[in-house]
């Protein structure tokens, strides 16, 4: 019997003991907003980026309404950019600009929506759909923020995005002109020309229109842009292999200096000359082709 309420007492005490425990934890102090966000910055100064990523999350989840929690949503976005995880980035920033409009971190998260799809940007031989979201992307941060320095940097981003895009259809269009469907293949450089006239691919967006006339034996409209490629790139050897071809198919009649490419480079004086000289000439033959696509 003795013993029986020796054990009882034992037990009493050990559960008074159990439930101090559970006290002691409940009163126990979460950890500080800028302990947790310095930790997090931690882990990303020594590149640590994914453990980054949910430490700064963490700091969103104790404490959401602290600043801390702001900053920690734009450093958990660019963790995620560090580690090229940019589905999770972009889905965090625009998260971030929804919910905070007129933060002072607004432009820059905008801007790094915009950085993430430009970083996925594929060779001119893939699908351009990210290529296509880029450019949204860097609009959206130039017409929101005109004056940043973000507007800056993404103008200069959007050129080359733009320049990309008119690569991928100038890509196209030689396809399409090395397998003789000529109508596609002015489609895409007629593209070029309309639609990326700041582009460096234009001058041989040109030049390739007039082939696929000439060889569609449409020689007024190789004439046409022959004068337009002479007009605007007087200077660059598209105008001379396009000159050339006139030359050669599109009855233009040559002196004997136009063998040499000096005169095939008419200077910007005489490109008008040259222009008016373009004459409409008997159907193009087509045996010479298969050597020009390079």
């Amino acid at each position: 019997m003795q013993t029986i309420r020796i054990l009882s007492v034992v037990a009493v005490l050990l559960a008074l003991v159990a439930c101090g425990d559970k006290d002691e934890d409940k009163v126990k102090p979460p950890e500080s907003a800028e302990k947790l966000y310095n930790e997090a910055l931690d882990k990303f100064s020594h590149h640590n980026y994914k453990d980054a990523v949910k430490d700064f999350e963490e700091v969103e989840r104790q404490h959401p309404s602290s600043q801390w929690a702001t900053n920690a949503q734009i450093m958990s976005a660019y963790s995620s950019y560090q580690a090229e995880d940019y589905d999770t980035a972009i889905g965090t920033l625009q998260r971030f600009v929804k919910l905070y409009p007129n933060n002072e971190s607004t432009p820059y998260a905008y801007y790094m929506i915009a950085l993430c799809y430009y970083e996925q940007i594929n060779d001119v031989g893939r699908d351009q759909k990210i290529t296509e979201q880029s450019m949204q992307a860097l609009r959206e941060v130039i017409r929101r923020f005109p004056d940043s320095q973000y507007a800056r940097d993404a103008k200069i981003k959007l050129d080359l995005t733009t320049d990309h895009m008119a690569g991928k259809e100038m890509e196209i269009g030689r396809y399409y002109l090395r397998h003789d469907d000529y109508i596609a293949a002015i489609n895409r450089f007629r593209t070029v020309v309309e639609n990326y006239q700041t582009t460096t691919h234009v001058p041989e967006a040109l030049h390739r229109l007039v082939e696929c006339y000439l060889r569609l034996g449409v020689t007024e409209e190789a004439k046409r842009y022959a004068a337009v490629l002479g007009a605007n790139y007087p200077a660059s050897r598209w105008y001379r292999d396009s000159y050339k071809l006139m030359s050669k198919f599109g009855g233009l009649s040559v002196p004997a200096a136009a063998a040499t490419d000096a005169a095939l480079a008419p200077a910007a004086d005489t490109k008008q000359e040259h222009a008016e000289e373009l004459s409409v000439p008997p159907a193009a033959k087509t045996s010479w082709w298969d050597h020009l696509i390079p």
